[in-house]
Formats: structure tokens, C-alpha cells, sequence
């Protein structure tokens, strides 16, 4: 069969919870190409109205924490929930390893096969804001397709927690005990994004390791500022093997949420989501065409060379380069 022809052909499509248009639509939104970029804008722009109500979870993790694990059990629990629910993933490294979600989607051998479920890696977009671009993007096409728990992963590190929380509702923290010092391995900025920490793999003779940890990062966010007014981060445990305190986690994102939606803070947050996407869309459009401005791709080559060479300072190859936006025309 070829592919569909039209904007309306993939916005039929998902809106009808076509799978195969879904990823076609996907593939559309990721490309490069300039012709795909148009029509991706056009796709999303009628999808937008059928998009907003699904819960949107990150979770993020230290190494070794069984995230994958985790994601397959608690969406396996949602699906028996009868939520419909994807999977997305941000990672800023992408480009140079591959990533790691074609791996995780491998060991989600349960959900991978769920028809209520859809995994999808996120695209090797040359920087962290265009990879976080095209997860937003690609969330909202699943809400449209009509799935109802958006789980977006950060399997890179540093910035990529951030990004993902500027996108999600709830953000999930999840850590390990019995590793030596728990308050290792994570940074103070992570802490202070979670709404909620979950220590994994609390089963058999790890129970009392998990709650001890559980002890000590409820002691480590008292020093922290909360977030919100209206919540204070929890510290949860669970075993993904053994389903316990797995639905205490999904329960506490729903605590959350109706606590958010009750003190008008959850709409402040979505507007605050789209104030945040409209600038980096603005910051990357404006990036890009400056790099392919006439005079700066004529210019640039001789003004790093003067820079690696000790002739000229950054500053001022940078004000000289920037000078040729407001005067094309100048020598």
C-alpha cells in the first residue's frame, strides 16, 4: 500500500487510532526533510484539539535501577486498567551511541505486544532541544491516537531530566538501595524536580535496604524547597517483579493530579509548558536560520579559524558574525 498522500489521510488516521499511520505520522513529524516539516505543522495543528487529557508521566533513574522493569509492569497494570498507554523517550545521546531504548523496548516483551500499548525511541536530533521537540510532538499524537498515559523516559543524563520535566505532569525519580551511600549517583537538581521518589526492586532480602533508603530520601527533601505549595514528594517502594507498590505509585500521580486540578495549578502548568515549548521552537528556529544566513555560512569557516589560531577573541567573532544579521550587505 502507499503511504498516505494527504495532511488529512495521517490526521484521519490517528484520529482513528491507526497504528501504522500513527508511526508514519511520527516518521513525518521526525524528518529533516523541508516538505515534511510543513506538513507535520499542518498534521499537528488539526491534531491539537483532540490532545491535553492524557496523564503525561517522566520517569527517570540512576543505572541499574531496572527502569525498563519498571515502565513494562506499571504499564502492563494501566493496560488492566483499560488505559491505553505509550511509551516515549528522550535521550540527548542519541547521536553518538544509539541510545538505549531499542534495548528496553526488546526487554518490554510484554508491553511491546500489547495492542493498548506503544513504544516509541525518540530521534537522534542532533541536540537536546530538537530531540525534546519531536518527544512533545510525538506525545501529542499518541493523546490524539487516543492514548491516555503518555510515559516519557530520559535515558541520557544532565539536562535531559529537565527537559522531560518541562513536558509531563508528574515526574518520577526512580532510585536503588542498597547501593552504599543513597544520596549518591543523584544530583540535588534532579531531587528538586521529583513529585515523587520510588525505590525500586524492594523485594525479598532487599525490603529492608529499600525502606531504609526510602528513610533517608525523605530526609533529604525536608531540606528542600517543595515545588508546589499544594504538594509535598513522597518517597514510595516497589518491586516491578513482584507488582508490590505498584499501584501505590500510579495512585500517588493520581493524588497529584486531582490536588493540581483542584488549586488551578495543573492548568497554570500546561500554560507554562506551551510558554516554554513556543520559546525553544523560537530558540531552534532562530539558531538554524542563522546558521544558513549567506553571509554567516561565507563568514563562520574564517572566524573560527581566527579564533583557534588566538588572532581574535569569541566575543568579538561573535559580534562580528551577529553584525551581519542587521547589515547582510556589509564587507
Amino acid at each position: 500500500m502507499h503511504p498516505p498522500a494527504s495532511t488529512d489521510d495521517y490526521v484521519n488516521g490517528v484520529l482513528n487510532g491507526d497504528r501504522r499511520l500513527l508511526s508514519k505520522t511520527i516518521t513525518v513529524i521526525e524528518s529533516a526533510l523541508g516538505r515534511h516539516k510543513d506538513m507535520a505543522r499542518a498534521i499537528l495543528n488539526q491534531l491539537l484539539p483532540h490532545t491535553g487529557k492524557a496523564v503525561r508521566l517522566g520517569i527517570t533513574g540512576v543505572p541499574g535501577v531496572g527502569k525498563s522493569t519498571f515502565i513494562e509492569s506499571l504499564g502492563m497494570a494501566l493496560i488492566n486498567k483499560g488505559h491505553k498507554v505509550a511509551v516515549l523517550a528522550v535521550d540527548p545521546s542519541s547521536t553518538r551511541s544509539g541510545g538505549s531504548i531499542m534495548a528496553d523496548k526488546t526487554r518490554m516483551e510484554q508491553l511491546s505486544v500489547q495492542a493498548d500499548a506503544f513504544i516509541r525511541p525518540s530521534p537522534s536530533g542532533g541536540t537536546l532541544g530538537g530531540v525534546a521537540r519531536k518527544t512533545r510532538e510525538t506525545m501529542l499524537a499518541c493523546e490524539a491516537a487516543g492514548f491516555d498515559v503518555m510515559i516519557v523516559e530520559t535515558v541520557g543524563v544532565g539536562q535531559s531530566e529537565t527537559a522531560v520535566a518541562s513536558m509531563v505532569d508528574f515526574f518520577l525519580v526512580l532510585m536503588l538501595a542498597g547501593a552504599g551511600d543513597e544520596l549518591q549517583g543523584i544530583k540535588k537538581g534532579v531531587l528538586e524536580l521529583a513529585d515523587a521518589i520510588t525505590i525500586t526492586k524492594a523485594d525479598g532480602d532487599n525490603v529492608a535496604k529499600a525502606k531504609q533508603a526510602a528513610r533517608a530520601y525523605a530526609s533529604a527533601l525536608h531540606l528542600l524547597s517543595p515545588a508546589s505549595a499544594n504538594w509535598s514528594p513522597p518517597v514510595l517502594t516497589c518491586s516491578a517483579l513482584s507488582q508490590d507498590g505498584i499501584d501505590d505509585v500510579w495512585q500517588t500521580v493520581l493524588d497529584h493530579r486531582a490536588r493540581m486540578q483542584a488549586s488551578g495549578e495543573f492548568d497554570i502548568k500546561r500554560r507554562g509548558q506551551a510558554l516554554d515549548w513556543l520559546q525553544a521552537l523560537l530558540d531552534e528556529g532562530l539558531r538554524e536560520r542563522f546558521m544558513r544566513h549567506p553571509e554567516i555560512v561565507r563568514h563562520l569557516p574564517r572566524c573560527q579559524r581566527a579564533v583557534a589560531r588566538g588572532e581574535t577573541s569569541p566575543t568579538v567573532a561573535a559580534g562580528e558574525l551577529l553584525f551581519f544579521l542587521d547589515n547582510p550587505k556589509s564587507p
